[in-house]
């Protein structure tokens, strides 16, 4: 299964970015990730599969546990493809969030971009360490 984020910016910043990238290399043997910055919604509308995750504080909170159970059904399923969405600072729309497979809440607070994009990129690792039971989550 391939699982692929996409944002709407660039982090502009190098500590985010390096980190982000640390999480998406780390995450290769369990859970393949693909990370893709665009230019607009209009272009993440366009650019995003069928079977979508919008990120949205209005959506459901899972812990690490749940989220890995998601990937872990979608995968028993046979989907091959699953992207997430990171929008930009205005977000998603009700249309947006209809069409979506799942939302995602990370929490109820609103959060910077670049820091949801990490914690999405983060989770996303330790789902995968979770489904491989690797010992990164300890919880």
């Amino acid at each position: 299964m391939k699982i692929r984020i996409l944002v709407v910016g660039k982090l502009k910043d190098v500590g985010f970015e390096s980190q982000l990238n640390g999480y998406i290399r780390r995450s290769q043997p369990f859970l393949p990730l693909e990370y893709l910055a665009l230019r607009s919604m209009a272009a993440l509308r366009d650019k995003a599969d069928a079977q979508r995750v919008v990120v949205d504080e209005r959506g459901e909170q899972p812990n690490s546990r749940e989220l890995a159970g998601w990937i872990r059904d979608w995968r028993d399923r046979g989907i091959r493809q699953i992207d997430f969405l990171v929008g930009d600072a205005h977000g998603f729309t009700d249309t947006d969030r209809q069409a979506a497979t799942r939302v995602l809440g990370l929490s109820r607070l609103t959060l910077p971009h670049r820091i949801a994009q990490l914690l999405v990129v983060e989770q996303l690792y330790r789902a995968g360490t979770i489904l491989a039971g690797h010992p990164y989550h300890h919880g």
